[in-house]
């Protein structure tokens, strides 16, 4: 069976069809590492800026000590058609009270979940983007999105 020809991507269409990925998949995959082991789940984005990507997490969940051990993450984005949008990047613990608000204000279900904004369960990651790359569906070639 030959191989499909994938339809070519001018380099300004890039950032676009990679923001559309992100768009359309409501639940990526993050994928952390655990010693020598990778692991990965699906995750609920918090806020979305650009490739910068808050997600939410519990202190007492594994990937807690995995992202302290090791901040090196990556979540991977697929829309209905297959495409694919992968953030490589650096998980850190967000501080800024008034950011926090406004995410918290942002999120009826965790303000459901946890009560307060000051529950001491609650983590909110940055993932500052390192590298990002897309694939059109079974294009098998991925192209890295200018940041």
């Amino acid at each position: 069976m030959p191989t499909p020809t994938p339809k070519p991507i001018a380099p300004g269409e890039l950032q676009d069809l990679a923001l559309g990925v992100l768009r359309a998949d409501h639940f990526p995959q993050l994928a952390t590492a655990d010693g020598d082991q990778p692991r990965v789940r699906p995750v609920s984005p918090l806020r979305t800026e650009g490739f910068v990507v808050y997600v939410a997490n519990l202190r007492s969940y594994h990937k807690t000590t995995e992202i302290a051990s090791n901040p090196k993450v990556e979540l991977c984005y697929v829309d209905p058609q297959h495409n694919q949008v992968r953030i490589t990047g650096i998980a850190e613990t967000v501080a800024d009270r008034p950011l926090l608000q406004e995410i918290w204000d942002g999120n009826p279900l965790m303000r459901q979940y946890l009560g307060s904004l000051d529950n001491p369960e609650l983590i909110v990651y940055r993932i500052r983007p390192t590298c990002v790359r897309y694939m059109r569906e079974w294009a098998l070639e991925y192209h890295e999105v200018p940041l």
